[in-house]
């Protein structure tokens, strides 16, 4: 395979490497976009391996006979037609219970099996564990300001899109007013962002303390829960909204193929100051080279881009 260059985090102390195929498109229309694995699509016994969907799935109308996991390989045989994802349907992400099912995956999602899973899962308890008994003082005077400067829960319950497909119930300290999503429709055409994502720096639907807990990151605290739960990790990919995965390409699927997480490269990498596109190139190079190392490296520059509050609003 021909091998173009390696990627470079910017951020100094954190090298994650990605090699990339010449001339690969992602179905996004850019070239050279990093993908999950050193895959040869030239050899004719190192295609992309085809899952045969089950008998449950082959009777749905939006699902493929057959799919490809393109973070795997193996020696199945490619044929010359082309095979490709569908786009989920309009109705694909409505919060049927099935889809909160710990072990729930959609076989439009690849997932990637972590080499070190069960480090990771021990790390994040005990790492998340310590982390809630440090900042319990903080989020004791979080939930305070919450309930007495605004009316509504001190706790947002909002669905979120984890690994596979799955849904579940990500937590946050309420920042914003009881009708901030009534109110988002209006809004969209301010939205800054590229992409499926809805951002506003000066966000109308902010209350002034959620501003601060903006700021200082501290609305995502509850979801050390989340990683406690085992829904989230420390480190991973961020969990989008229904919504929201519901326009991605197959290609800005894949980063969904792990746990979430409260951290990534994209957190430390300037967060909302840089685009979609950007932001889903980081998460599959945080996938493609996921070890314990790079996560506590990780970890360690999160609080000081949190400190700087480099590109959160």
């Amino acid at each position: 395979m021909e091998i173009e260059s390696s990627f470079e985090d910017m951020r100094e102390g954190i090298v994650l490497v990605a090699t990339v195929p010449k001339n690969l498109s992602h179905g996004s229309g850019k070239q050279n976009m990093y993908p999950l694995r050193k895959i040869d699509f030239n050899a004719k016994n190192r295609a992309a391996k085809i899952a045969v969907l089950d008998k449950e799935a082959e009777t749905m109308n939006t699902l493929p006979q057959t799919t490809i996991n393109p973070l795997n390989t193996s020696n199945t045989t490619l044929d010359s037609k082309v095979v490709s994802f569908p786009a989920p349907t309009q109705n694909s992400f409505i919060c049927e219970e099935d889809r909160f099912r710990t072990d729930f995956l959609d076989p439009l999602f690849p997932t990637v099996t972590v080499s070190y899973a069960t480090t990771k899962r021990i790390f994040d308890i005990l790492a998340s564990s310590f982390i809630l008994l440090l900042a319990s003082p903080f989020m004791l005077a979080a939930a305070l300001l919450v309930r007495l400067t605004s009316k509504g829960p001190i706790l947002f319950h909002q669905v979120r899109v984890g690994r596979g497909g799955r849904l579940f119930y990500c937590l946050k300290f309420r920042s914003m007013f009881q009708d901030a999503e009534a109110r988002k429709e209006e809004l969209m055409h301010l939205n800054e962002m590229n992409g499926p994502v809805f951002k506003i720096k000066n966000d109308p639907r902010i209350t002034l303390v959620g501003r601060l807990l903006r700021k200082l990151s501290i609305d995502e605290l509850p979801q050390l829960f989340n990683v406690l739960k085992g829904d989230m990790s420390l480190v991973g990919p961020r969990p989008p909204l229904p919504v929201e995965v519901e326009q991605y390409t197959p290609y800005q699927r894949q980063r969904l193929s792990v746990l979430p997480g409260i951290t990534c490269i994209w957190q430390i990498s300037g967060r909302n100051n840089i685009s979609f596109e950007r932001w889903v190139e980081l998460d599959l190079v945080y996938i493609e080279t996921m070890s314990l190392g790079t996560d506590l490296k990780i970890l360690l520059q999160t609080l000081p881009a949190v400190m700087r509050a480099d590109g959160a609003h």
